[in-house]
């Protein structure tokens, strides 16, 4: 599996087809072989293009071998904070029907008979565990996933649903999705360890932190298309959620790494990805992009390791500035 897994959130929303399929080739040609995508997508959640995303990525994956591509997806969870998946008139409870279901759209969608990795996204607090688990241990038995993992979990729901594996005798997650990035270190608090300890690997997203650490929000820059852009001018969860993202404290923290970035001569996207990457308990790092030209600076981060230097540099921002997303 590459270091580097090109998400695809946009795709059917900011991104159209042909753009998506220029992406997606650029970074096979490089050697990503990783992809991940949701039943929910494209971003931001809407009904009038729920599934639009899967299947863009299931028709490019025609134009490519099946077994040279690593593909994720995932089952939408029940909302939390901002994400409200359309997905089944809002009807994402983590129970058998819904899981059974939402495979099957999705390998649909895909245009495969199986999926590599299978996420739930979001986890379901309020569902019984050993019901989730032993649905997800079917569709592993009947050959439709190879391997389960989630997302945006919680240290208790992690260790919840390995003990409930564990108790079943099936198939446990091996991955967990959650965001991680210089302006978002709180995976580091308990998960990292939650991680080395049960043998999960974290395949964090959005290591630029949503585009913001790319500078592109940098003195109350607005870029026209750019996702928090629109955010910040909707109401309610979307408008919450990009000022968790561009707020005063990620911005001050920004404009630090990017010092850090032209002085030690790296694109502060490459030096972002780089040091997402750069983790124990880092199997791949989950990147996204909306355009073709913005896929170069994340390729050159696929073989780079940041020195000791760098790395202590960026280290003093977060302790400087604690948790820039709140």
């Amino acid at each position: 599996m590459s270091d580097i897994c090109m998400g695809t959130m946009t795709f059917g929303s900011q991104t159209d087809e042909a753009e998506a399929f220029r992406v997606l080739d650029r970074c096979f040609e490089a050697g990503i072989n990783f992809y991940d995508t949701a039943e929910g997508y494209p971003v931001p959640p809407d009904v009038k293009w729920v599934g639009r995303t899967e299947e863009i990525v299931g028709r490019w994956m025609k134009t490519k071998p099946r077994d040279a591509i690593i593909l994720a997806t995932k089952v939408s969870g029940p909302s939390h904070v901002w994400f409200k998946s359309p997905c089944r008139n809002g009807m994402t409870a983590l129970d058998r029907k819904n899981i059974f279901q939402a495979i099957d759209d999705s390998l649909t969608r895909l245009q495969t008979d199986y999926i590599d990795l299978y996420q739930t996204h979001w986890p379901d607090h309020d569902a019984p565990y050993d019901e989730m688990m032993d649905a997800l241990d079917e569709l592993v038995r009947a050959g439709k996933v190879r391997v389960l993992g989630c997302s945006n979990e919680t240290s208790w729901g992690l260790m919840k649903s390995l003990a409930a594996s564990e108790k079943l005798g099936g198939a446990r997650y091996h991955t967990i999705q959650n965001n991680f990035s210089l302006n978002n270190r709180r995976f580091e608090d308990e998960l990292a360890q939650v991680c080395r300890q049960e043998g999960v690997s974290l395949i964090p997203y959005s290591p630029l932190a949503g585009g913001v650490l790319s500078g592109k929000y940098q003195g109350g820059a607005t870029p026209e298309g750019a996702r928090f852009s629109r955010y910040l001018q909707m109401e309610g969860r979307q408008a919450a959620m990009g000022r968790r993202f561009v707020n005063e404290k990620s911005l001050a923290a920004t404009e630090r790494y990017l010092k850090i970035a032209e002085e030690a001569g790296l694109h502060p996207v490459t030096m972002a990805t780089a040091w997402s990457k750069q983790h124990d308990f880092v199997a791949s790092t989950i990147v996204g992009v909306s355009a073709y030209d913005q896929v170069q600076p994340i390729l050159d981060a696929m073989e780079l390791v940041l020195s000791d230097e760098v790395m202590k540099a960026l280290h003093k921002v977060s302790k400087d500035i604690l948790y820039p997303m709140g």
